[in-house]
């Protein structure tokens, strides 16, 4: 009879503890459930966007790629940009797809248009390399529109180190086209120096060159 009072008590003391914590037990339970639905469907929607977004930015690309864009396919490219950056602002889709537009707009003269595309990517990307070669390509322009001084300004800006030998082939030819041979000769000579041999810069070498003969008859 001890024994059974014993485990009576013990019923007790079972029924009174899940009766005090039972509930908070159980929503506990609930609340970490769906946390974990949660976090996993926020991944799948994260997903979901970055492959909508990566389709738009192939069809894009494909734009880009043509040996001649006309007034259609420009159109298109467009509101696909735009697509990107109302719908998928925050993928590096939307990020790249301004690039491609500016570059789009560089095929067709329009240097107004470029700037304003890159100026889009400088300002509002979220990646570093992304905002570099955006400062990069408007600083061309720069030089492009007789701007050097602005051109020179705007490589000051944190460019990521992986475009150091890309900064200084440009830095060069602002120098250049403000006539001050000296930092420019040196400015392309770090150039070569930073691009090691990987010789992804294409050209320094004939500007050097140039820069001497030009030297060399003056």
């Amino acid at each position: 009879m001890a024994e059974l009072r014993s485990e009576e008590e013990q019923l007790d003391v079972i029924k009174r503890w899940w009766k005090e914590n039972g509930t908070s037990l159980i929503a506990g339970a609930v609340i970490a459930a769906a946390g974990v639905f949660g976090w996993h469907a926020w991944q799948d929607y994260q997903e979901g966007q970055a492959a909508a977004a990566s389709v738009r930015y192939q069809q894009l690309l494909t734009i880009a790629n043509l040996p001649e864009q006309g007034a259609e396919q420009l159109d298109s490219a467009k509101q696909l940009v735009n697509e990107l950056n109302d719908d998928y602002g925050s993928t590096l889709y939307a990020e790249l797809g301004l690039l491609l537009e500016a570059r789009l707009a560089v095929g067709q003269n329009d240097l107004d248009g470029a700037r304003e595309a890159l100026e889009r990517a400088a300002d509002g990307a979220s990646r570093d390399y992304v905002k570099s070669l955006a400062w990069l390509r408007l600083a061309r322009i720069e030089i492009a529109q007789g701007n050097p001084e602005q051109a020179l300004e705007l490589l000051d800006e944190p460019i990521v180190d992986a475009l150091a030998a890309q900064r200084l082939d440009v830095r060069g030819d602002a120098y250049a086209a403000l006539g001050d041979r000296d930092n420019a000769r040196k400015a392309w000579q770090e150039a070569l120096a930073a691009d090691g041999q990987s010789q992804s810069l294409y050209g320094i070498q004939f500007k050097l060159d140039d820069l001497g003969a030009k030297e060399a008859t003056s």
